[in-house]
């Protein structure tokens, strides 16, 4: 309530609502499609309906929603980066800021998590839908990974934002332009491991039109629209990538891991339609009741993209031990049972973050009392940081929590990893959390 009665005039309460709306479609994208069945020999394996029925793939271009989210983290960067410099701070007091809101959820989820799957492995049932949990609740942090590197560079891209002036629109351009190439040397010359390049360039060159958006420059929604949707339409077909703008299993190649020029332009694309609408849902926001659910829900929907798979996997443990079986995926039958089927996991979830959602409430921005000097030290520190962090995250996305006492390892691009290892880095330190 105290957060509604000081919302200033000025707020952009849309960017406020596609935050909420980018991390519920996954959490709602992931219950709808995801199928997980136990075979006869034992072993749980998760798949996807979009592999089962084809047709429903051109759903994701609307669906695979994380390029809004990184366009509502250039807004909010640029808007959070002015405050930090008013109030005499630097790069660290913004990191600080912006990680800790990421890191103290994220650490609960993963200290949680790994002791859960220690008792798993410590009691033989390391086996069936508690294996695959234990190695599969942890892959959407590579959002949060990759989104960690993103506020890491975010002050550097700034200033050259603010360096390139009127010019500042190129910069995207340029950052899509590098993506084409490594995309052309990933897959007309079969470069090894240039593809991950694309982790940089192509969510950058988003980020970098959030901050086009907060200056007011960011416009032409329609012809964004229309050459998002030309360059999409093309390259899912004369250009040979995926339709699907997340993982099926069985595809060659996935647009999302590493992400590609196909993904960068569903990217112009969604950003269109966002400008677009811009308008009428910013007056329907004006509405008490609607703001104050999106208010609501703001503060709980980083904990809900956490925990949202742990629901899913209670449920279907639960369904699978006593004998409960789905339809076939992509039946009339498996679409009728959805509702129900979401219903139920509402349940786990929603106690889940009744549990855990402490940790994810904001702390204002802080700056430190110390003097100019000292703050310039904190900044090679606070990189550092952040470095390990972004790394922690990501090697807990890549590896899970399964398999630490049998010495399991995954690997991250080329380095191997560690559930022990990782879920240590990721931890929130003084040099990147509050």
């Amino acid at each position: 309530m105290r957060e509604l009665q000081s919302t200033a005039v000025t707020r952009d309460r849309y960017v406020d609502l596609l935050r909420v709306l980018s991390l519920g479609v996954v959490v709602l994208g992931h219950w709808l499609m995801a199928v997980v069945a136990v075979g006869d020999d034992g072993v749980a394996r998760a798949g996807n309906v979009l592999a089962f029925v084809p047709a429903l793939q051109p759903a994701t271009w609307l669906l695979q929603v994380m390029p809004v989210f990184f366009l509502v983290g250039g807004f909010s960067h640029a808007v959070a980066w002015s405050s930090v410099r008013r109030q005499g701070g630097r790069y660290a007091d913004f990191v600080r800021s912006r990680a800790g809101r990421l890191l103290r959820p994220t650490a609960a989820f993963a200290a949680v998590w790994l002791v859960l799957a220690l008792g798993i492995e410590l009691a033989g049932a390391d086996r069936g839908v508690l294996r695959l949990a234990t190695r599969v609740v942890a892959q959407p942090l590579w959002f949060i990974g990759v989104y960690l590197g993103v506020v890491a560079l975010a002050p550097l891209m700034l200033r050259l934002h603010h360096w390139a002036g009127r010019l500042a629109p190129l910069v995207p351009v340029a950052l899509g332009a590098a993506a084409v190439a490594v995309d052309v040397a990933r897959f007309g010359y079969g470069v090894p491991f240039i593809g991950f390049a694309n982790v940089a360039f192509v969510w950058l060159a988003v980020h970098q039109a959030g901050f086009l958006y907060a200056d007011g420059s960011l416009r032409h929604g329609l012809a964004l629209a229309g050459t998002g949707l030309a360059g999409t339409v093309a390259l899912t077909t004369a250009g040979g990538y995926p339709t699907s703008m997340v993982g099926v299993p069985g595809e060659r190649v996935s647009n999302m891991s590493p992400p590609t020029v196909a993904l960068l332009a569903c990217a112009v694309l969604q950003i269109g339609l966002v400008l677009l609408a811009r308008g009428p849902v910013t007056r329907w926001l004006q509405r008490p009741a609607v703001w104050r659910g999106v208010v609501t829900a703001n503060g709980l929907s980083m904990t809900t993209f956490l925990w949202h798979l742990t629901g899913m996997f209670v449920i279907g443990a639960g369904a699978l031990a006593l004998g409960v079986a789905q339809p076939p995926a992509g039946s009339a039958a498996w679409w009728l049972w959805r509702p129900v089927w979401i219903a139920l996991l509402l349940v786990p979830t929603a106690a889940l973050v009744v549990l855990f959602r402490r940790a994810d409430r904001p702390r204002p921005a802080w700056v430190p009392s110390a003097g100019a000097a000292a703050r310039r030290h904190r900044t090679p520190l606070a990189a550092a940081g952040m470095l390990l962090c972004t790394a922690g995250v990501l090697g807990v996305s890549a590896v899970g929590f399964g398999g630490v006492l049998a010495g399991r390892t995954a690997t991250l691009i080329v380095v191997p990893v560690t559930p022990l290892a990782s879920v240590l880095l990721s931890r929130p330190v003084p040099a990147c959390s509050a």
